[in-house]
């Protein structure tokens, strides 16, 4: 998607259903959905206490497509899976296009489109930051600042996102802490 990048920008996503977004209700008649995800975000969202009462839910402000590169990534992603739907063989099963629909042809129209209709696909990370600095919450040994015998071994540590589904560095991140965790115990 961008000239200079070294790796994949773009992840797609081919349902063989149709369907408004991932997970979401399947439609009463046949269809495919071609969805785009961004792998590198810029924009950063936060996470933050309602009220000190655990019981009641954060509040979760995503803060999708703040930057400039992100409201590029959204707008070339979704014109090229239109595109690709356009061409041949594929054109050839498309007897109309549901979202973002025939109407919506200008960039400004198709970023209003993502950002109306952009949603996780269920990867978020970085809300528990490792590091060394003062802003991290947790160390490079993934133990939580501050408070002893206090680990975070899930994606939340990850600085940035990996070009990819976060399964797979869920496990390692789970991995490398069972090993961290063990040598912390042994050294008290």
């Amino acid at each position: 998607m961008m000239p200079h990048s070294k790796r994949p920008d773009i992840q797609f996503h081919v349902a063989t259903l149709s369907a408004d977004m991932a997970g979401g209700k399947v439609h009463d008649f046949s269809g495919f959905t071609l969805s785009v995800c961004q792998l590198r975000p810029e924009s950063r969202g936060r996470i933050e206490l309602a009220s000190a009462d655990p019981l009641m839910p954060p509040r979760i402000h995503a803060n999708y497509l703040a930057t400039e590169t992100d409201r590029i990534f959204a707008v070339r992603a979704i014109s090229f899976a239109r595109q690709l739907a356009r061409t041949r063989p594929l054109s050839d099963y498309v007897a109309s296009e549901i979202m973002p629909g025939p109407g919506v042809e200008s960039e400004v129209d198709v970023l209003a489109f993502a950002r109306q209709n952009g949603a996780t696909i269920f990867h978020p990370a970085g809300t528990c930051r490792m590091g060394a600095d003062d802003a991290a919450v947790v160390d490079p040994h993934m133990r939580v600042r501050g408070v002893e015998r206090l680990w975070v071994a899930d994606c939340s540590i990850m600085p940035t996102l990996v070009s990819g589904n976060t399964n797979l560095p869920a496990i390692m991140i789970g991995e490398k802490a069972s090993d961290l965790i063990l040598q912390d115990v042994r050294q008290q």
